[in-house]
């Protein structure tokens, strides 16, 4: 099962016929992608299932109809278990940024984590999940594949949010403070957020 979010509102890619919800369900093969998105974007459907019956070749497919973007962030934990979380566009946020040349996926989500939160010494410890969102950027219609992964700061340090990539805010929340981010933030943060151990 693939899930993409555009404005919040999921795709699932699946081959499963079990439609657990309310979202309406089309055969991949058959729809018209562009429209399905349209409707997404629009507020006329609150998502989608789209069920295919190779799911790998219909997602190859699916990737075709837009330009993808390949970044790599963080679920980064404190001594205390606290999750740090950054404050961009009137969000709360995790920290992420693209892959630059030459990079390994890992290095990206290690590096875009400290230049966004001014922190050091991160140790990376596992990936998590990849989380998929459709995004502009002026009129090309963009899917970010975001591999995210875990990883501890061990020593408490100052943090410094890099202001001219919009961050205002770089901070550990613990359990109450998460809750609260997560309702001002986006549907993939609470992906992420999921695999957090109890």
């Amino acid at each position: 099962m693939y899930k993409v979010f555009i404005n919040d509102k999921p795709i699932i890619l699946t081959d499963s016929l079990q439609n657990q919800n309310e979202l309406p369900f089309f055969i991949y093969k058959d729809v018209v992608l562009d429209e399905v998105i349209h409707k997404l974007e629009v507020n006329l459907l609150k998502g989608a299932y789209l069920y295919a019956l190779d799911i790998e070749k219909s997602w190859k497919d699916f990737r075709t109809h837009f330009k993808v973007v390949v970044a790599g962030g963080g679920l980064v934990l404190n001594a205390k278990k606290e999750v740090l979380f950054i404050f961009r566009g009137g969000k709360w946020d995790l920290p992420k940024g693209r892959i630059e040349k030459g990079e390994s996926i890992e290095e990206t989500a290690v590096r875009e984590v400290e230049e966004e939160c001014g922190i050091s010494n991160l140790e990376l410890d596992q990936f998590l999940l990849k989380t998929h969102h459709v995004f502009y950027q002026g009129k090309v219609r963009k899917l970010k594949e975001t591999y995210w992964y875990l990883m501890h700061s061990t020593k408490e340090q100052q943090l410094t949010p890099q202001e001219e990539e919009g961050i205002t805010i770089a901070e550990f929340r613990g359990k109450a403070k998460i809750a609260a981010a997560l309702e001002n933030s986006y549907a993939n943060i609470q992906l992420v957020i999921d695999h957090l151990e109890d």
